[in-house]
């Protein structure tokens, strides 16, 4: 959902997306442009102040409430374009609408909205009530399409928001129940590599046999790591076989391949650093929280200071209606995903004075791309893309308070 919601193969001649070439000269540049490890940082961003942060989370809230369908969920797939990412109806879409509700549910509780507004406290109730009565059935649309693993790994953060949320028994043993069924749905879907990947254009087999990719799964180990904290047993294997594809896919200077399936093509533009710049915090992250000692807290600043000062290699993509049309290949769905996953790394540091630098930058990239109505988007993806982006905001912004 990188975020958004990350769901386009970088290869596969499958996807509407079939034929899109990068032109050869946008390849050369991105390849002798990119800075080595000793570039020049950009000037510090001026951080908003802790007023202008929270008058930004209220109108994002305000968007979130005004956005919400009457059932409960966010987004739809009644607003298309003329080119429309690949989504096998109707269980792409089943996928689309359980991960962005996942998404805003999480942001209302983080940001605590719903324990001073009645709207939002109104608005939160419709969206878990949905959640128990509809994430249960979510499966993949079709052998080839497994939108799935972004609503059951987005969805099992927010079960846990939820349980952490209520003091009711029956209630947290309800949420409980339906945290393990999603993680028995991981496992199933689980890609015969370990970790998780959302297309399967090999041999579309019972277990996945697609290609693991490696934010798809930093984003479910996360997940995982988030039921684990609240006493939910989570298979060891299934860690272990996921944190072991991203290590597959790990570069030395911690840029991590696209997918599995690129890990002998390590100079390719989209696995080059600017490539990276919207899932190394993920995987970093994702690694770091199953205990992976390699993954220090220099690691984190490094690519923190880095997401910084290339801030505009996320930019240039950010809105573009064509998947990986920008330089080093970088999708518009990676921007706010990635400074999600940047959020939680500062607030992973021991270092909480430069977590508080860090946290200033961060505000101060994200407060200016609000948009006129409250909400903060960057891929446009039928009516998914606003609530999505604007939940990531949220939760990024909660971590810059």
């Amino acid at each position: 959902m990188p975020g958004q919601i990350p769901a386009f193969n970088y290869t596969t001649s499958r996807s509407i997306m079939a034929g899109l070439a990068l032109p050869l000269a946008i390849l050369f540049i991105s390849c002798t442009l990119e800075s080595s490890a000793e570039e020049k940082q950009v000037a510090l961003r001026t951080p908003p102040s802790p007023e202008g942060i929270e008058t930004a989370i209220r109108r994002g809230v305000n968007f979130l409430v005004t956005n919400q369908n009457k059932d409960g969920s966010w987004g739809s797939a009644r607003n298309t374009k003329g080119l429309n990412i690949f989504a096998p109806v109707p269980g792409a879409h089943h996928a689309f609408r359980a991960a962005v509700t996942s998404l805003c549910v999480s942001s209302l509780i983080e940001t605590k909205a719903a324990d001073k507004r009645k709207d939002a406290q109104a608005s939160l109730e419709r969206a878990e009530a949905w959640m128990l009565a509809n994430l249960g059935s979510l499966r993949r649309a079709t052998g080839d399409a497994i939108y799935n693993v972004w609503g059951h790994s987005y969805g099992i953060s927010a079960l846990v928001q939820m349980y952490r949320r209520t003091e009711k028994t029956g209630r947290r043993k309800q949420i409980k129940e339906a945290i393990e069924h999603q993680i028995r749905m991981l496992e199933k879907y689980e890609s015969v590599d370990g970790g998780w990947g959302y297309y399967d254009f090999r041999y579309q087999t019972k277990q996945p046999s697609s290609s693991s990719i490696s934010f798809t799964s930093a984003t479910g180990l996360v997940a995982l790591k988030d039921a684990e904290n609240i006493g939910v047993n989570v298979p060891a294997r299934l860690v272990k076989r996921a944190s072991d594809a991203i290590k597959r896919q790990r570069k030395p200077d911690f840029s991590y391949a696209y997918g599995e399936y690129l890990k002998m093509r390590p100079m390719a533009v989209i696995n080059r650093p600017g490539g990276s710049l919207g899932r190394s915090q993920a995987c970093n992250i994702a690694l770091r929280y199953w205990g992976d000692a390699k993954v220090t807290d220099e690691v984190l600043d490094t690519w923190l200071d880095r997401l910084w000062a290339r801030n505009g290699w996320l930019s240039i993509g950010r809105k573009r209606p064509v998947p990986h049309e920008s330089w080093f290949a970088v999708a518009g769905y990676f921007f706010y995903y990635g400074h999600y996953y940047a959020a939680l790394c500062l607030e992973d540091l021991k270092d909480k004075k430069n977590a508080a630098h860090h946290g200033g930058q961060l505000a101060a990239v994200i407060l200016p791309l609000q948009e006129k109505d409250g909400s903060w988007w960057d891929y446009p993806l039928y009516s998914y893309h606003r609530p999505y982006g604007t939940a990531f905001a949220l939760m990024t912004l909660q971590r810059c308070r």
